[in-house]
């Protein structure tokens, strides 16, 4: 590396973190949004449910601990987008998030450098622009791919949701045929079931119950912050049985049917889908193939 090189390199560096001081001590605004939704008690105390493992609950790890760092010292609007829905169906707290975005960034400027000092030790030394754009670049995409993953997580959290949310609606659906009222169907059907889904369902309820609330306003809560609306229909036609004691059995039953309706014709779907995507290389197949047959006739016809 020329001296003009090592000044330009340090001159960038210090401007950076004159830049970024000037930054940190600079006083700024505070996004009102972002406030309040720091001190909401969902946000301080984020819901739980009871099939959770220490390692998702575990508050001392490092990457909680840097998440927590994160809050407290960058901006709101640094973050860009939190998926809050996606985080609360998963089960994930926002400082372990905002702590993986950290880390996912940090890894992504230190890859570029250390890729560059292996090629300096084998003599193929790299252009001092190259890995500083790549760290940038790198540090750049790596601090959305918690954002990636939540959210695809969260799509295949949503489908298991809805698997479990239909065989829930049909065993309501049979308690309420049995004579019980609709606040007790809600509760046995949940207390049936094993899975993370039924033991949301019920610590929801069992919150109401303590709460004195009814049991189909903690679903529409609970549908709203998951983000699953078929739960809200649920909540819906429930409400309407506690109002006007109508007959839901009949609604209920439908509504499971196109519950699991709507997640075949999913399925189909997804299905013929990937069934056309295997068209492409089978039909690139068979373009080789016959390329291989009239090769050799092409090649004599010439010479």
């Amino acid at each position: 590396m020329t001296g003009l090189q090592l000044a330009l390199a340090s001159g960038t560096l210090l401007g950076l973190a004159l830049a970024l001081l000037v930054w940190r001590l600079a006083p700024s605004d505070p996004d009102l949004v972002d406030a309040l939704d720091r001190l909401s008690p969902d946000h301080v105390v984020p819901r739980r449910s009871a099939g959770l493992d220490d390692a998702t609950t575990d508050t001392g790890s490092a990457v909680d601990r840097i998440g927590l760092w994160a809050m407290k010292n960058l901006p709101g609007g640094a973050w860009v987008h939190t998926p809050r829905k996606d985080l609360t169906i998963l089960q994930i707290n926002e400082t372990r998030f905002y702590g993986e975005k950290v880390v996912w960034a940090l890894l992504g400027l230190a890859m570029p450098p250390l890729l560059a000092g292996f090629f300096s030790l084998i003599g193929l030394p790299l252009p001092f622009a190259i890995p500083t754009l790549g760290s940038l670049a790198l540090a750049a995409l790596f601090w959305f791919m918690p954002n990636y993953n939540a959210t695809d997580d969260a799509k295949k959290a949503r489908i298991e949701f809805n698997r479990a949310l239909g065989a829930y609606i049909d065993m309501v659906a049979t308690g309420v045929r049995d004579g019980s009222s609709g606040q007790q169907a809600l509760r046995s059907a949940a207390e049936v079931g094993d899975t993370w889904v039924f033991k949301r369902i019920e610590s929801e309820l069992r919150r109401a119950r303590y709460m004195t609330r009814a049991p189909w306003d903690s679903l529409h809560s609970l549908a709203h912050e998951l983000g699953v609306p078929e739960l809200d229909d649920l909540a819906d036609i429930m409400q309407q049985s506690g109002q006007d004691g109508a007959q839901i059995y009949n609604n209920l039953r439908a509504r499971a049917a196109a519950l699991r309706s709507a997640m075949l014709s999913a399925e189909v779907a997804k299905a013929n889908a990937t069934s056309e995507r295997m068209y492409i290389p089978a039909s690139l197949l068979g373009i080789v193939f016959m390329a291989i047959l009239v090769t050799p006739s092409m090649l004599r016809f010439t010479t």
